[in-house]
């Protein structure tokens, strides 16, 4: 696969991330009630949050070396992603 071609699978691979997270976080409520779009920037950025820990967890199982850095950095980005949750949603 030549470098363009991989530029532009990845470039994709971002922008179908962005467009999930979107719709995930409820991009559809905005235009539907006119409300701002605040609640779902802020819901995509925590999902990117989350998801970085996820990615660090991952690396954690197939790294050799830094095991305890990404396994603990896993877990806080994802603790840290979940108290912004609560914190949206008011229950903290």
């Amino acid at each position: 696969m030549n470098e363009t071609s991989s530029k532009v699978l990845t470039s994709f691979k971002y922008i179908y991330l962005v467009a999930f997270f979107a719709l995930l976080s409820g991009l559809f409520h905005p235009l539907i009630t006119g409300t701002s779009f605040d609640g779902v920037i802020i819901g995509v950025l925590i999902l990117f949050v989350g998801l970085a820990g996820g990615v660090l967890l991952y690396k954690t199982a197939t790294s050799e070396n830094r095991r305890g850095i990404f396994l603990g950095g896993g877990f806080i980005l994802i603790v840290i992603s979940l108290h912004y949750i609560f914190q949206l949603t008011g229950r903290a």
